[in-house]
């Protein structure tokens, strides 16, 4: 389940879980070579819209932890790691379960001249 800060109560294993889980469904994609365009979609049970925060979790806090664990996977081998995205864009849904959450990722290889 995405996850963009750190817990104080509940589940605070759940952020580095989610990181090491970003990790392990990254690692073996390959490596990005030269400027890319990102597209993201997090996927987020109906716990993660309550009340009090009706369109969920920032963006900008989801992907910052997306886009860390991305730096030691898919843009390892590349100097500066993320900031080869020219372009990116973030969206986050709600679906049924917590079973249903994650993120989908596509990265566009852009090929500067």
């Amino acid at each position: 389940m995405p996850y963009g800060k750190n817990k104080t109560r509940g589940r605070v294993d759940a952020f580095p879980l989610w990181s090491k889980a970003i990790r392990n469904q990254t690692k073996h994609l390959p490596k990005v070579k030269n400027a890319c365009v990102l597209r993201v979609t997090f996927l987020l049970p109906p716990n993660k819209f309550p009340r009090d925060l009706p369109y969920g979790p920032d963006l900008d806090n989801l992907l910052k932890r997306f886009l860390d664990a991305l730096n030691e996977t898919v843009f390892s081998e590349i100097q500066g790691k993320d900031s080869c995205i020219i372009s990116l864009s973030a969206t986050k849904t709600s679906v049924d379960s917590e079973s249903d959450a994650g993120a989908l990722l596509e990265v566009i290889p852009i090929i500067l001249g």
